[in-house]
């Protein structure tokens, strides 16, 4: 296993919602992954980010690990999710919170 790899599964252990991204959080580098980042962010939960600008390696290596071709890359409760568009058709269905709540071990409310 590379050590992209160890540091790609690091992160989607470490946290139970993770983006793989160019750019920060606080300075996205596409609007793809600026959209992204402000969907979790109305969602008000905890995440953490990887910018893939700053390490070539662990860019192409996402790119293989999720065999999905484009950034950013959302992964939630270990699992690839998509990129930009499904994170925001989940969001406007709705879905993205029930994902997000299950992840975090929330309960839903009736």
């Amino acid at each position: 296993m590379s050590d992209a790899t160890q540091r790609i599964e690091s992160a989607i252990r470490n946290d139970k919602i993770h983006v793989f991204m160019k750019g920060t959080r606080s300075f996205p580098q596409c609007g793809f992954s600026a959209a992204t980042i402000q969907i979790l962010e109305e969602l008000g939960v905890p995440f953490g980010t990887t910018d893939v600008l700053a390490d070539p390696e662990l860019r192409d290596e996402i790119k293989r690990y999720s065999n999905w071709p484009t950034i950013p890359q959302v992964y939630i409760d270990g699992k690839f999710i998509g990129g930009c568009d499904i994170i925001r058709e989940l969001y406007e269905s709705g879905e993205l919170q029930t994902m997000v709540k299950a992840a975090l071990g929330e309960t839903q409310r009736p």
